[in-house]
């Protein structure tokens, strides 16, 4: 598919909804500890149980539903259940924003989950519009969306927390809204009459669907290794906060900045470096290096003892990005046209299940090693158990390229639509 006008704005529009989108998330970040603290009344280490039990319901809901939606995005179209979900996160955070009670977050967490289809259709709608050899890099722009937006979100989040923990969710919905209206007034439909097929609830749900991607052994060999990363990788967002806090003492000020250098370096490397790294090693080698910057990065948080260090290991985490495109550029390739929807559907689940383990397995190692009646005070344990998580993805990834045959590179047979 050649890049033509109206892909690249197709592109814009989905970029720019994606900004909006995760600046609603990341305005929240600065303050949960403080809100969680205000409703449990229980210190920052104890009240970091509930911020990893409020993640795993929610990636709960993603688990489920993830192939639910990606499925009808290839039935609707990418539009419809794309509006759904910007209108239905916009609620969530209203109902955070006047939660009186630890319950009243978890049902708004459990109602965003469901309807947490951003990612899978956002990725159908980018492979919709790009051809085989450009999907890898074009990926990026889906963490560079996230990663602007996390520019700006922790930044305001930060700054309206001075004003009280509730403030940043009232934004958050504000936001929320004003990208649903975006989206309906601008965001065309991108996915072909031709490429929309029958929804069947026997693939619509994450065995179902796995069941199909299974008779793509390269790409089933790429879930395992995405899944262990995305276990190890989602270490950030569980514990960034309360990590920063407990270790550095920092405010939710300071909180938010740090946050904000990190979506710079994510943006720049997923919307920009990508672009000019991936053409030149291929996706494989892509892959390699973004993990192994990873690895830089969370041995170095593990043992961190200033901010400043912390900083500094930011910047191989923003390298890091560049894994999580080479991954669903890889699967892509070797999946048709009119399923691209499922696959995407599947990787939302598989994020969606190391969603409720990696916050949940965070979280609780981060109180262990750091609460009152930890064996050692060693609060960098969640990254140093990361660390050995994404060493495993590596470890899946690299006989591929040994023997030459990394897959998504037309090493493997078989490119028929499963039925």
């Amino acid at each position: 598919m050649p890049s033509s006008s109206p892909n690249r704005g197709a592109l814009g529009f989905i970029l720019v909804t994606l900004i909006i989108n995760s600046m609603g998330i990341g305005l929240m970040m600065p303050v949960m500890p403080a809100l969680l603290t205000e409703l449990t009344e229980l210190p920052v280490s104890e009240a970091a149980r509930w911020g990893g039990a409020l993640s795993v319901i929610y990636a709960l809901m993603q688990f489920v539903f993830g192939p639910s939606l990606g499925n009808l995005s290839d039935r609707f179209g990418r539009r419809p259940v794309l509006l759904v979900s910007m209108f239905t996160m916009a609620v969530d955070y209203l109902i955070m924003a006047l939660s009186w009670h630890l319950a009243v977050l978890f049902i708004g967490r459990t109602v965003s989950g469901i309807a947490g289809a951003t990612f899978s259709a956002a990725s159908a709608y980018i492979a919709d519009v790009s051809s085989k050899e450009d999907r890898a890099k074009n990926f990026g722009l889906v963490g560079a969306g996230f990663g602007v937006g996390f520019v700006l979100g922790p930044m305001i989040g930060g700054f309206l927390g001075e004003f009280g923990p509730r403030a940043p969710f009232y934004a958050a919905a504000a936001l929320s809204f004003v990208n649903f209206l975006f989206g309906y007034f601008m965001l065309p439909e991108t996915l072909k009459p031709e490429n929309k097929r029958v929804f069947d609830w026997k693939r619509a749900n994450p065995l179902g669907a796995l069941k199909q991607i299974a008779k793509y052994p390269a790409v089933r060999t790429l879930l395992l290794a995405l899944f262990l990363f995305d276990i190890g990788h989602y270490v950030y967002p569980a514990i960034w906060s309360f990590y920063t806090q407990e270790r550095f003492a920092w405010s939710p000020a300071d909180i938010g900045l740090s946050l904000a250098f990190v979506g710079i370096g994510f943006a720049v490397v997923q919307g920009y470096l990508i672009r000019i790294l991936e053409p030149k090693l291929g996706p494989g080698r892509t892959l390699v290096v973004g993990l192994s910057a990873n690895l830089v990065a969370l041995a170095g948080l593990a043992i961190a003892e200033s901010g400043w260090m912390a900083y500094a290991m930011t910047v191989f985490a923003a390298l890091g990005a560049l894994a999580t495109p080479a991954f669903s550029g890889l699967m892509s390739v070797r999946i048709p046209d009119n399923a691209q929807g499922e696959l995407q559907g599947l990787i939302s689940a598989a994020a969606g299940l190391s969603m409720v383990i990696s916050p949940f397995a965070m979280t609780q190692t981060f109180a262990y090693f750091s609460g009152p009646g930890a064996p050692f005070y060693f609060p960098g344990a969640p990254f140093a158990l990361a660390w050995l998580l994404i060493l495993a993805s590596m470890l899946i990834v690299l006989p591929f390229l040994k023997t030459g045959q990394t897959p998504g590179d037309g090493s493997e047979t078989g490119n028929s639509s499963p039925n």
